[in-house]
């Protein structure tokens, strides 16, 4: 396995109804279920959000990270991401699916389509979940 350029370690206790937290103690958050799941209504956060956090802020990422590299100003980028729980007909689990809308000012539409797709091919969570998990993007 290659070197790491970076790691990171978060434990989980409870499951969806416990915590999340690093091992040096500077990430630390409860976990709930959602009331959709029938949980109770909480301020504590669950799987799904954290991933949706973590599929915006790389795709964003990836997305500036391809701008940069082909020297393209814009106004601001901002992803969205909407991470679903979906039945799973194949074994009656659940499955994830993603949606993430995309919208870059200062572009037109050709380039937005363009840089987006690179975004894609180059976000490790794009690479990650690839040909694992329906992801819909949405250029607005």
């Amino acid at each position: 396995m290659a070197k790491a350029l970076y790691e990171t370690t978060i434990i989980n206790t409870g499951g969806r109804q416990g915590e999340v937290y690093s091992e040096d103690n500077i990430f630390f958050m409860d976990v709930a279920k959602p009331a959709a799941l029938g949980g109770t209504a909480t301020t504590a956060t669950n799987p799904e959000q954290l991933f949706a956090a973590g599929y915006s802020a790389c795709f964003n990422s990836a997305l500036e990270l391809v701008l940069e590299q082909a020297k393209v100003e814009v106004e601001k980028t901002e992803v969205k991401a909407t991470i679903s729980l979906l039945g799973d007909k194949e074994n009656g689990g659940v499955k994830l699916a993603a949606k993430l809308e995309v919208d870059i000012t200062g572009l037109d539409e050709a380039q937005k389509e363009l840089y987006v797709e690179k975004a894609h091919q180059t976000c490790p969570y794009s690479k990650a979940i690839k040909d694992s998990i329906d992801v819909e993007i949405i250029i607005l």
